[in-house]
């Protein structure tokens, strides 16, 4: 309990009020007014919630716009500039990386296995995707397959 020398007002009056009502009068008038404060703190609770869910889709509305902004400067930087888009890309494991490019492979020669050609068969891989792969005719496959059968 605060003393009243500390200077804040006290909820209740320093004296008793008297009045001529009779208890069962005076227990009604106390229910009246627990009931009106229960209902003030009710309205001043729906009130703050109003409040506090109108704030939060304005801070929603405004995050979302700020995130649309900023893909779109993204987007604008990574077509002047696709390598630094990519340097700057957010990454979950702070990896930073340059763009992938497709290599163009036109030069590069591929050794021919023929062992290799054959345990490719033993999988699955069909004599076309064996001639794709290492770059020679189906029928150099299948000579190379026949060969050993």
């Amino acid at each position: 309990m605060v003393d009243k020398s500390w200077g804040t007002p006290s909820p209740s009056p320093d004296f008793r009020v008297r009045s001529n009502l009779s208890l069962e009068q005076r227990v009604a008038e106390r229910a009246a007014a627990r009931e009106a404060r229960a209902r003030d703190r009710a309205g001043e609770m729906e009130q703050r919630l109003k409040e506090r869910l109108e704030s939060r889709e304005v801070e929603t509305r405004e995050r979302e716009q700020a995130r649309e902004a900023r893909r779109a400067e993204e987007q604008k930087l990574a077509e002047g500039d696709p390598h630094a888009a990519a340097a700057q890309r957010r990454r979950g494991s702070g990896r930073k990386d340059v763009v992938r490019e497709q290599r163009d492979t036109r030069g590069y020669t591929t050794v021919v296995d023929v062992a290799r050609m054959r345990e490719l068969a033993k999988r699955g891989a069909s004599v076309t995707g064996l001639a794709g792969a290492f770059g020679v005719s189906v029928e150099e496959v299948e000579a190379a397959l026949a060969a050993t059968d």
